[in-house]
């Protein structure tokens, strides 16, 4: 079974171009990495433009566990560490088919 995951990120008041650029690295990387990120999205709030989503489905929980795992990852998202405005809420879910 699928398993869709949405987080909920902020970022710095003004830091949204940088933001966006590194979370497109970030994409990158998981999409080389992989192959049971089924997809792994960001989308602004419309309300709050400092508020963004990540939108995210993975094969099954050995891919969850596997993501965030590897050394590539971390040194990509940590370069988003300074300009976030707070850690992220997540929230886990199962695909219904």
């Amino acid at each position: 079974m699928a398993i869709g995951i949405v987080a909920k990120l902020t970022c710095k008041e003004g830091a949204n171009a940088e933001f966006e650029a590194g979370f497109k690295k970030l994409q990158k990387v998981v999409k080389e990495n992989e192959a049971d990120c089924l997809f792994y999205l960001l989308n602004k709030s419309r309300d709050d433009d400092t508020t963004y989503y990540v939108m995210e489905s993975y094969a099954n929980a050995k891919a969850i566990e596997f993501h965030g795992s590897y050394e590539e990852f971390r040194q990509t998202s940590k370069a988003l560490g300074p300009l976030s405005g707070g850690r992220p809420e997540i929230t886990i879910m199962d695909q219904i088919d």
